[in-house]
């Protein structure tokens, strides 16, 4: 049996804003993309998922929409997205959306309607509730950008919900004429060709009907920031959202079904491993990818990182895809977290555990976190919290594509600084250089196609130390050995009997470990593909 396009493939994402800029106004758009699709198929990755291009105020850079079917004139025309599918699909490449149903903007129509009066057609299609006895907001609920999630509104005498900014109320999705205008939503771009959505913050999308207060959270630190002071007990992961996300693959399925290309949806779920797992569904499927970010936080030790790989392969259902993520528009930096030497270590590492990886723009350069000065800020986090090191405007910074002004990106002032190395790190240079990362990456890429053991062989752990990880990949008569070496110091590692033929097909240093006498030498900060011989 042949398996999906999206387990065999490799996604990345882009940030548009940050991506390719082509009319000169310093933020990426639509064109751009277009005019980047072969770098990205020279790249070797199988789909791309863009964040945002709605319409949007841009108070949270497109996560607060105002009309779901329809591009925001920062990023082009619905004929420029047209022409970014139609081109990606003819160089092989699955276009994903970025689907943000939990809120929209207060400037959507449906929330203008909304909040009209208490008597309007669409009141409920949002979460309104009566202030507290002392005229407070209804609950404790914390907004993850800090502050009461709750809103007064003055003209109705009601305070409305928003898990995010206050300019982003939250969508009643226990309203059937909501479930029902937000799945027609997902059919009109799965009818325009788009392969696939990621799902922005798929467990917020349904409250506890009874809105009781959250309890305190005890492991609570003020760096954290505020939304950390509560769990978020009662307004996330509500046991109603699984029947919604049935009911969004359902439509996906029935695409495929009718012969018209599978679709994939994978959904954003920052929960436990054990609570993860339900989202891909019980009775009935739900998500095809919950979002595994155990990466990106997991403590950079050998035993540490085998532990979160083998309970989290324990714990998948039957059936279950697994999937890894080393950063996003969210989260710092693999490069600015692990320093350049590991960040190659971790490319290694994200491209050859079984299951679908997502890179994010720009990681294939070995792009750090870019200082950003307090007049530079943009994002919203950071203005609301700063200096908790919360801001995301370090890791969406402009992709740099040469060595020419702006470094390729623009022609104007860009929306955001451009990372300070980027004369030397960017893609015209690093193609060019055969020890680069981005050389690497292409490495990578293309053995993990070549390889189908690294895309969807059996995963088996053989060492484990403090610094050394191993483990094999395996399918048919294909064995290949993975070692990766965490640490500053050289060892020597025996290899299984079957294993010790084996021949480097890929390191990530100059001078490539060596099998000798049954054993690998490997370097510090060095990372093998063997083949076994």
């Amino acid at each position: 049996m042949t398996a999906p396009w999206w387990q065999n493939g490799v996604i990345y994402q882009i940030y548009p804003r940050s991506f390719q800029d082509t009319n000169g106004d310093g933020i990426g758009d639509l064109r751009g993309i277009e005019r980047r699709l072969d770098d990205l198929v020279s790249l070797g990755v199988d789909a791309i998922w863009i964040s945002p291009i709605y319409p949007s105020p841009m108070v949270d850079f497109g996560y607060d929409v105002a009309d779901y079917c329809a591009i925001d004139p920062r990023f082009g025309t619905l004929a420029d997205f047209d022409d970014v599918l139609m081109q990606a699909h003819r160089r092989g490449l699955k276009v994903l959306l970025d689907f943000v149903p939990n809120h929209t903007s207060d400037q959507h129509p449906w929330f203008v309607e909304s909040r009209a009066s208490r008597q309007n057609q669409k009141r409920d299609w949002y979460i309104w509730h009566d202030a507290a006895a002392d005229g407070g907001p209804p609950n404790n609920w914390i907004s993850d950008f800090g502050d009461s999630a709750w809103e007064w509104d003055e003209t109705t005498g009601q305070y409305y919900y928003h898990a995010f900014l206050k300019e982003q109320p939250d969508l009643n999705w226990r309203h059937p004429a909501v479930r029902a205008a937000m799945y027609d939503v997902m059919r009109f771009w799965f009818d325009r060709g788009v392969d696939g959505f990621r799902i922005d913050v798929l467990w917020h999308m349904v409250k506890a009907a009874d809105f009781p207060n959250n309890p305190p959270n005890p492991a609570y630190r003020p760096e954290m920031g505020e939304m950390h002071r509560l769990l978020q007990l009662h307004s996330t992961d509500q046991p109603e959202v699984h029947r919604i996300a049935a009911e969004m693959r359902d439509i996906a399925d029935g695409y495929g079904a009718r012969g018209q290309g599978e679709r994939v949806l994978i959904g954003e779920i920052y929960l436990p491993v054990d609570r993860l797992m339900h989202y891909y569904g019980g009775e009935r499927p739900e998500v095809h990818l919950p979002f595994n970010f155990q990466l990106i936080d997991t403590p950079w030790q050998a035993r540490a990182l085998a532990a979160v790989i083998t309970s989290y392969e324990a714990a998948l259902p039957l059936g279950g895809w697994p999937n890894w993520v080393l950063g996003n528009h969210d989260r710092p930096r693999v490069a600015a977290k692990r320093g350049q030497a590991q960040a190659r270590v971790a490319a290694v590492l994200l491209l050859t555990l079984r299951g679908t990886p997502t890179l994010y723009y720009g990681d294939e350069l070995g792009l750090s976190d870019v200082m950003i000065e307090a007049s530079q800020v943009r994002d919203p986090r950071e203005l609301r919290e700063p200096g908790l090191a919360l801001g995301r405007d370090p890791v969406r910074t402009p992709m740099p594509w040469d060595d020419s002004e702006n470094a390729g990106f623009t022609t104007a002032h860009p929306w955001l600084p451009l990372n300070a190395d980027w004369p030397t790190r960017n893609v015209a240079r690093m193609s060019e250089e055969p020890q680069s990362i981005l050389t690497l990456y292409r490495r990578l890429l293309a053995l993990r196609r070549n390889r189908r053991a690294l895309s969807i062989g059996n995963f088996v752990l053989l060492n484990v130390d403090d610094e050394m990880l191993v483990y094999e990949r395996r399918h048919g008569s294909e064995r290949l050995i993975v070692a990766l070496n965490l640490g500053a110091q050289s060892h020597r590692l025996p290899l299984p009997d079957w294993g010790r033929g084996s021949r480097v097909l890929l390191s990530t240093v100059a001078d490539a470990a060596l099998v000798e006498d049954g054993a690998l030498l490997l370097g510090s900060n060095e990372a093998v593909v063997l083949e076994a011989g």
